[in-house]
């Protein structure tokens, strides 16, 4: 991957918490509070969708993968995170670092992709009510699922092979918690002007193509709800669409921000923060969004608790 000898033994160093000091076990115990709390919350989602016959359709199996997505995204980023909130410093190898860079960008734009298919599941349902069944398939949602996630790894493996094909010939301290694009390009030396561009144009493709899918969707739903003559009728069209729609502002307001901009407007600290947001708390609140918003989720939630009281009376 490396075109000099300096990326062949050196490996990289997160410093991203350093500047924090005795603040650092008060980080740590907040971090792994909220991700055990999201691992716990978003696997539980998945078992509830599985065990639960009411959930047995599509909008809920594409629940379910983006909760797994989710899940694998965090375990790639918040373990490691976390071992260096305790030990300071951490190491990780060059090719460690590309790992997890490929890994996290996939399943990043594997989220991006599945939030556009539950859009157009969204749009099936509410547009088009009578042949819902007859075009959510189980071959078409298995063929949608399984294209998102293809495209995510190709995205993932274009973004790993832009950053990585570069020299790293100076300092080797990454000032973040993980190996993402911008601090790891940072570090390269050389013209970084053609990888700069790749990032760019690779987060295009998969944002604006992703989104647009998203705002396509929606246009034809709410023209739709709006033909709809009863306010409740309106209000009962739009309640199955508002987990997804909050979970999509969160999703792509802290993507695009980090990721569609010049690089002269980077800054450590607030880039930090953001992606504090969408590793931590973004996947936290998939499974929240869902159980506070979403009545047949609540219910399943209600049988599954009341079924296991019932089995321990």
């Amino acid at each position: 991957m490396g075109q000099t000898n300096a990326t062949s033994w050196k490996g990289f160093v997160f410093t991203g918490f350093s500047r924090f000091g005795e603040l650092q076990p008060l980080l740590f115990a907040l971090f792994l509070s909220l991700y055990l709390v999201t691992l716990t919350s978003n696997v539980f989602i998945i078992v509830l969708i599985r065990l639960d016959s009411h959930l047995h359709t599509p909008m809920y199996l594409f629940l379910s993968f983006l909760s797994f997505s989710e899940t694998c995204y965090t375990l790639g980023i918040i373990p490691r995170m976390l071992s260096s909130l305790v030990r300071g410093g951490q190491d990780i190898s060059f090719v460690g670092c590309a790992v997890q860079m490929f890994f996290s960008a996939s399943w990043a734009c594997t989220n991006c992709f599945l939030l556009a298919v539950m859009g157009f599941d969204r749009y099936v349902a509410i547009c088009t009510p009578l042949r819902y069944a007859s075009r959510m398939v189980p071959t078409l949602c298995a063929q949608l699922v399984g294209t998102s996630f293809l495209s995510g790894y190709l995205f993932g493996l274009g973004m790993t092979l832009v950053i990585f094909h570069l020299p790293f010939c100076s300092s080797h301290e990454i000032q973040h918690f993980f190996c993402d694009t911008p601090p790891v390009l940072s570090l390269a030396c050389g013209d970084t002007g053609l990888s700069e561009l790749g990032v760019l144009i690779l987060s295009l493709l998969v944002l604006v193509v992703s989104f647009s899918f998203i705002i396509v969707s929606y246009t034809y739903i709410l023209a739709a709800i709006l033909r709809i003559p009863s306010t409740e009728g309106r209000k009962k069209a739009f309640s199955t669409c508002a987990s997804h729609l909050t979970v999509v502002i969160v999703h792509y307001g802290c993507a695009s921000f980090m990721y569609l901009r010049p690089k002269a407007s980077y800054s450590l600290e607030r880039d930090q923060l953001i992606a504090v947001t969408y590793t931590v708390v973004t996947p936290l609140l998939n499974p929240i969004i869902y159980s506070l918003r979403n009545r047949a989720v609540q219910t399943a939630l209600r049988n599954a608790f009341q079924g296991q009281l019932l089995g321990k009376g």
